[in-house]
């Protein structure tokens, strides 16, 4: 089995100095504006918690991957990936998930992903700071014919 979780740095620290700045701000401001700084905290916080790191997990049964604590994860069985490719992405793919002339993005930080082709004709990009490990995972769990 392979698994490996990439933080989001840059993630950590764009969500998380804000609330760092926001709590003492509360403090300070009179009601309703202080609750109104609280509510922005908390969901900064949330935001922070779904999106700090990305999980990659491979099996024999599947290819899954989740962000933060997991509520966001997908999982795809591993007889339906028909191809995969480390591939850089150009920066304005930015992070997070979205639609990407290639396919679904899902990415927590960098421009390395990884590109799988599924069965059914469908793509999706996995970001990872790790892309050849990933995509050699796949291709051993999947037996898949080797790159090249």
């Amino acid at each position: 089995m392979y698994r490996h979780t990439q933080f989001g740095a840059i993630m950590l620290v764009a969500l998380g100095a804000p609330i760092i700045l926001l709590l003492p701000l509360a403090l300070i401001l009179p009601p309703p504006a202080s609750i109104i700084v609280i509510a922005t905290a908390v969901v900064i916080a949330l935001s922070l918690l779904l999106f700090y790191s990305l999980t990659t997990e491979v099996s024999s049964d599947a290819f899954s991957f989740r962000f933060g604590v997991g509520i966001i994860r997908r999982t795809i069985p591993i007889g339906e990936i028909a191809d995969c490719r480390t591939v850089t992405n150009p920066w304005y793919f930015g992070w997070g998930i979205h639609l990407t002339p290639r396919g679904w993005l899902y990415n927590v930080s960098g421009l390395e992903a990884v590109e799988i082709d599924l069965r059914n004709g469908k793509r999706l990009l996995v970001g990872s700071d790790e892309p050849e490990a990933l995509c050699n995972a796949i291709r051993v769990w999947g037996r898949l014919q080797p790159a090249g």
